[in-house]
């Protein structure tokens, strides 16, 4: 975790110490979660847009085999090599 510096006016400071005090909680953790709101999204918009490109590739019949690449790669020294 990395501090930092905010300049907040007096109104949204005073909003935001009567809300850390309701929720038991500080100003500091208040921003932080409304910034992992803004930009991060939530935890099950992240989910969402995983699960959306799980598979997105299967039908690609402009690929090759993937399967096959795979399982050279498994088959080669590349592990070895690269434990090196």
């Amino acid at each position: 975790m990395r501090r930092t510096q905010l300049y907040l006016h007096d109104d949204t400071w005073k909003t935001l110490h009567r809300q850390a005090k309701k929720r038991r909680t500080s100003i500091s953790e208040l921003v932080r979660q409304a910034v992992r709101e803004k930009y991060a999204g939530s935890r099950a918009d992240r989910l969402e847009a995983m699960q959306a490109f799980v598979g997105l590739w299967a039908d690609r019949t402009d690929l090759p085999n993937t399967t096959a690449y795979v399982r050279r790669l498994r088959r080669g020294d590349r592990l070895k090599r690269i434990a090196r």
